[in-house]
């Protein structure tokens, strides 16, 4: 038996949410889990949207995750 590891250095995840608060909550959880595997923040995009119809507002995060390098 054979075991071939390979290194992820490179995770791209998305977020949404209909508040800002539940957003971050769930991008810092994903932080935590991140760095379990040595891969930490390298940017984050976000954006905010309205359903004018039905008043409410929607929240969503894109995080690049990469290979922690020290």
């Amino acid at each position: 038996m054979q075991f071939k590891l390979e290194v992820l250095e490179d995770k791209v995840e998305f977020f949404e949410a209909n508040d800002l608060t539940t957003l971050e909550k769930q991008i810092n959880e994903k932080i935590e889990q991140n760095k379990a595997i040595m891969l930490e923040v390298h940017h984050v995009s976000h954006q905010m949207s309205i359903d004018y119809e039905h008043g409410r507002k929607y929240y969503s995060a894109v995080v690049h995750f990469k290979l922690k390098r020290h």
